[in-house]
């Protein structure tokens, strides 16, 4: 019997990258798993391989059982509609993975005011809504866990004067990852009293290759010596899915360290390992 036999899970931005690795790990475990991303077909995305229908393929071929729905977060209604489509499937919502996320790498005395708010929107608002309404399913049956993706963006340069003056365009981006681990322990407090729910967060601790940082230039390739397999975040999303409240609720943490700390990997580098984590990780 896998980890989450059984259950319902839902894993936005799920066409490529982590997302994709998270639904596969989770299928493999049991899961029915409701993959949710804007990219329904391969080719659809002007700039960034892979969509639903390869992942919900992937899942299938290696016997799981997964559906995908097509949903774009930056808006509330097809937020709703995505937990509605994943009830339909399969019932009530176990598991939420908020995964999905929008950047842009520009300066902030040249960003487009929209392109902020959308960036809010999908990486800050969608796992408020997101999350407002799984708790419908999760509070009456006192269990479920949500765990959002973050970011080592959200650790900031800290306070100047800076040698460093180079303008790398990650405020917003780091802006937002910030505000969700805030969200996640603000949410995590607030459902503590029903005792089997876990709202908890989760970084790389090095990056990752996907489609998206390659063509943003963080790594080089898929095999790039600096980055971490991406199963790594998917192992770390299941661990935070699996264990239980009393020993994961309100953590903000980073794979390879919550990962080690459990026993799952032996050797450990990077954020919240080898240099230190935001400071809502350190809390």
């Amino acid at each position: 019997m896998g980890k989450l036999t059984g259950k319902v899970a839902v894993i936005t931005g799920a066409s490529r990258g982590i997302g994709q690795q998270i639904a596969e790990l989770f299928a493999s475990e049991g899961a029915r798993v409701v993959c949710a991303a804007r990219t329904m077909n391969e080719g659809e995305h002007r700039m960034l391989e892979g969509s639903l229908a390869r992942t919900v393929a992937l899942i299938r071929q290696a016997g799981g059982e997964a559906t995908p729905v097509v949903a774009d977060v930056s808006s509330e209604a097809d937020c709703i509609a995505l937990i509605e489509a994943a009830r339909s499937a399969y019932g009530p919502v176990d598991v939420l993975v908020n995964n999905a996320a929008l950047n842009y790498y520009l300066p902030t005395e040249t960003y487009p005011t929209n392109r902020w708010v959308r960036c809010f929107q999908i990486n800050v608002h969608a796992p408020f809504i997101l999350a407002k309404d799984v708790l419908k399913d999760m509070i009456p049956r006192r269990s479920g866990a949500i765990v959002n993706i973050s970011s080592g963006a959200a650790i900031g340069p800290g306070r100047g004067p800076y040698q460093d003056k180079t303008v790398r365009g990650g405020v917003m981006y780091g802006a937002t990852k910030a505000a969700l681990e805030r969200f996640t322990q603000g949410l995590a407090q607030e459902v503590a009293q029903y005792g089997g729910i876990t709202v908890a967060a989760v970084s790389p601790s090095q990056v990752v290759p996907t489609p998206g940082t390659i063509h943003h230039k963080l790594v080089t390739g898929i095999d790039d010596p600096k980055g971490e397999p991406p199963v790594l975040m998917a192992r770390a999303a299941l661990l935070l899915a699996t264990e239980g409240a009393d020993k994961v609720n309100g953590r903000v943490t980073y794979s390879q360290q919550i990962l080690k700390e459990f026993g799952w990997i032996e050797k450990a580098a990077g954020r919240g390992v080898t240099t230190r984590g935001s400071g809502f990780s350190e809390i």
